[in-house]
Formats: structure tokens, sequence, C-alpha cells
């Protein structure tokens, strides 16, 4: 028999859906329900690789985690990852599929459907229940032809709907009601509740506002959900919550690690680990800010578009400020794409991230790199040369990096592949690893080279808590047993 499943869409972006799917999936396990997520569309930078060499949005692999089981591409069957203002890689089922402007994505997804119903029916024959996600608005009526992320996607499996709004941004019961208003009769006939999530202070306040909702829209009241302060111990889910997270301190320890925000960055829940440590105050830079001099250790993060990012670096002045740090004897360490950057040139012959092209890096790593359409996707254990400290993480890259910094790696594979380059002076250092410091020994060590106590952490135990956190939250808050009712 096929499982049940039940979809949660937006009033808009950013409401807070995956944190939602994720607490209700630990909720239901909690229950003794065989739970799997899905989204049928994600757009997001912030990728993790699954067992079988694929990728899907971080979120969707932390709810995976919430749900206790491994992460499958068949749960964010297409992901679209920003390269350009205009333009995304199309990853479907795991793997690169296309790229594509935003108006021949829309004409793409028609195509695209088949395999949003092919992983959606095999999480359906694996479980007792699916949480899918929505994304974006249910209210884009301008994109509802075509649609395989919202209401598209939920008349074609006839999953019912569960419509959730923000009202920590204001504005909820007019983007409620305002849903209601511009849905078509038959998709709002699929809609079984409204939750409005991220409620500060009395929620008593607005019962009223409750109240006004289901009058106006007919729908049922589902719960008022109050803020969950713990939910920045767990990954964003994308650029635009890290941009948030950087109007607000990030620990107070003594330790100060700097990241420039990239327009283009990836992979940023590398940064999590570090940020939940008391010892560090990590300092998130935009554009406009200067690369804080009092800094220990500046990283370069991943990016989707290493050369324009690199661009991007310059035109903020990092590139000065880098140096400057870099002469004051503070330590450097690049990420992937950041790892890119800190070379003598980064060159794309074939175009693969834009017009063929060769550009000159930062110069602080004696090494060179190459962009290929090739990319490397795999979870990888081993140990860093200098100290013999183990670490796990993962491989999500394009291109090959090559050069005299490159014969004294940071890190030895398990399989005896070396990775990375350090400078001579040891101060500068790059990997195409990620999830470094999600390792607690490979952290803990970091923390110890920056003169810090060693970490007493364990990242991975504290994100398990954080979810069970939060599902206990949900159960008190939530209506769950309507939910699980109202699924089919």
């Amino acid at each position: 028999m096929p499982a049940r499943a039940i979809m949660l869409q937006g009033t808009g972006s950013s409401v807070g859906k995956s944190m939602l799917v994720a607490g209700l999936a630990r909720a239901l396990v909690r229950r003794g329900l065989s739970v799997r997520p899905f989204k049928p569309q994600n757009m997001s930078n912030n990728a993790a690789v699954t067992a079988d060499g694929g990728e899907i949005g971080r979120a969707q692999a932390l709810q995976a985690l919430a749900a206790g089981v491994p992460p499958s591409v068949h749960m964010n069957p297409v992901l679209l990852k920003p390269e350009t203002e205009g333009g995304s890689q199309v990853v479907v089922q795991g793997r690169v599929h296309a790229r594509a402007g935003a108006r021949e994505y829309q004409k793409m997804k028609p195509d695209l459907m088949p395999f949003v119903l092919e992983s959606f029916g095999r999480l359906r024959a694996a479980a007792d229940f699916v949480l899918v996600e929505g994304a974006g608005s249910a209210s884009e009526i301008n994109l509802r032809g075509g649609d395989i992320a919202n209401m598209g996607f939920a008349r074609a499996v006839d999953v019912p709907v569960v419509v959730v709004g923000d009202i920590d941004r204001g504005g909820v019961i007019a983007s409620l009601v305002g849903t209601h208003a511009v849905l078509s009769p038959e998709d709002a006939a699929t809609v079984v509740g409204f939750v409005v999530n991220r409620m500060r202070g009395d929620t008593s306040l607005f019962s009223a506002g409750m109240e006004l909702i289901a009058e106006r829209t007919g729908w049922p009241a589902l719960g008022l959900v109050p803020w969950f302060d713990d939910a920045r111990l767990l990954p964003a889910e994308d650029s635009l919550d890290l941009v948030e997270h950087a109007r607000r301190p990030q620990g107070g320890g003594r330790i100060v690690v700097a990241v420039p925000v990239l327009p283009r960055i990836a992979n940023f829940d590398d940064l999590d680990p570090l940020a939940a440590e008391p010892e560090v105050e990590l300092v998130l830079v935009r554009p406009g800010e200067a690369l804080p001099g009092r800094a220990d250790l500046v990283i370069l993060p991943g990016s989707k578009a290493t050369i324009a990012d690199l661009a991007a670096f310059r035109a903020a002045g990092w590139d000065v400020d880098l140096a400057a740090h870099r002469r004051r004897g503070g330590r450097v360490l690049g990420l992937c794409g950041g790892f890119q950057m800190l070379g003598r040139r980064i060159a794309d012959p074939d175009g693969v991230e834009g017009p063929a092209c060769t550009v000159d890096g930062l110069g602080m790593l004696n090494v060179e790199t190459v962009l290929t359409a090739d990319k490397k996707l795999v979870e990888v254990s081993g140990e860093t040369v200098a100290d013999g400290v183990p670490f796990r993480g993962y491989e999500m890259h394009l291109g090959r990096t090559q050069g005299p910094d490159a014969e004294r790696p940071l890190v030895r594979l398990t399989q005896g592949r070396l990775d990375g380059a350090v400078s001579a002076d040891g101060l500068v250092s790059g990997t195409y690893m990620h999830g470094f410091f999600a390792d607690d020994g490979q952290r803990s060590a970091w923390l110890g080279r920056l003169g810090a106590a060693p970490s007493t952490r364990n990242h991975a135990a504290s994100v398990e808590a954080t979810l069970d956190r939060l599902a206990a939250h949900l159960e008190a808050h939530l209506d769950i047993d309507r939910i699980l009712s109202s699924a089919r």
C-alpha cells in the first residue's frame, strides 16, 4: 500500500517550510512511522552528496537525518543551483542535466515532471508517510502553467496541502488570505488547513488573527508555532538565511574567524560547527564591509561560480584586506571554490562557468586550477597530512588544481589520494573537502592551531538533540493528529 502524503506550501520563500518538515519528520518517526521527505524542486547552492554519488538540497539531507534514513537523490529530484542572476545549473535526480536561464527553465519544466513523479513514487513505495515541501509561494499563479513545485505537483498526485505563513516578517493575515484569493477554486480545494509560523511573544495575542484567517479562507487553523530559536543550530537552507545570520553576532569567543559572504556562496553549512563553538566568534562579512583586522583565520568558502565570485571578492576590496591579514601573520583557509581563488590562475578553457577565459587568482598559493565539465561527487574520509587527525566529509566540485604548493597537501584520503595545498610558511591552505569542521576531531585540531582550547562539542549529537527539541516544539503547537488524518 503506498504511503500517505501531505504537502507544505508557503505564502512565500523562507517562511520556515524546511524546518517544519524536518521537525514533523522527527515527530512522526517518534510515533513509530517510517517517513521520507520530498521536495520536487529546490533552488539552493547549499547541497549535500548522497551515498549513490548524486546531490540534493542540504535541507532535504537534514530532513532525511530527521527521518532517520540516508539521503537519496529522489528526495529532491530537481535542484536548481544559481550561477548568474538569470541562470542556473539544473540537477535532475542528482546529476547535472542542463544549464538554463529563467525563461528557458519555464519551458523545460513539463519535461521534468516525469522525473519528479518517478522519484515521488519510489519514496511513496518505501515508507508509511511522505512529507512534501513546496518551493517559493503557492500564490505564484503567473508560474502555474507547467508547475512542478507547488499546486501543479499536488494536483498531479492528489496530495492535500497545508499553507504556511510567517508572522515574523509581518503581513501574515494578508499573505494567507491573499493566497486563498488568487488560487483557482480547484487549487484552493486541495488545501486542508493553514499554519502560522515563527510567532514571537504571547501567542494568545494572535488568537483573533487565526480566527479571522480561518473565516476569510474557509481553511482550518492547524497551529500557531512560536519562534524556535534553536533553528540557528541547524543548517540554513539558502544564502538569504545566511545573509540574515550575518546581521547577528555569531558567538562571542576569543578566536575570530572571518568569512566573506560571496554572491554565489555554496555549501556554507561548512561554517555551522564553528559558529556553535563558544570559543569562536564567526564574523560573516558582507560587501561594503572590511575583513576584520582582528581575525585569526579567514575562510574563503565554496562558490557555485568561482570566477565571478573572485571578481566580486576583488570589487569588495577584500583582496587588499586579505593581503594585509596575511602580512600580519593571520591564517587563511580556502574551501573548494575558495581554494581555487587562492591560487595563481584559474582557467576555464571550455566555458564551464561562462565565456572561456583565464583569470589571475589571489596568488596566495602556488597552484593553478583548470575548470572541467566533469563533476566530482563523493563522500570521503582521511586525515590531515601534518598531524594525522582523521576527518570525514565530501567532495563536490569541478576542476583540477595542481602546482608546487600541492606537493604539500593538506589531507590524505583513505584511498591514498592526496588533496589540497599548503603554502611554504604554513599560513595559507586550501582543500576541496567539505564537511571539514563537522568532524569533531578535525575542528578541535583547528581550534588548537588558533590558540583555543580543544572542542568538547559533539556536533552530530548536537544536531540530533536539536531535531528532537524541534519535534517536541511542533508536537506542542501543531495539530499533528489532524495533519495525519488529512493526509492521503
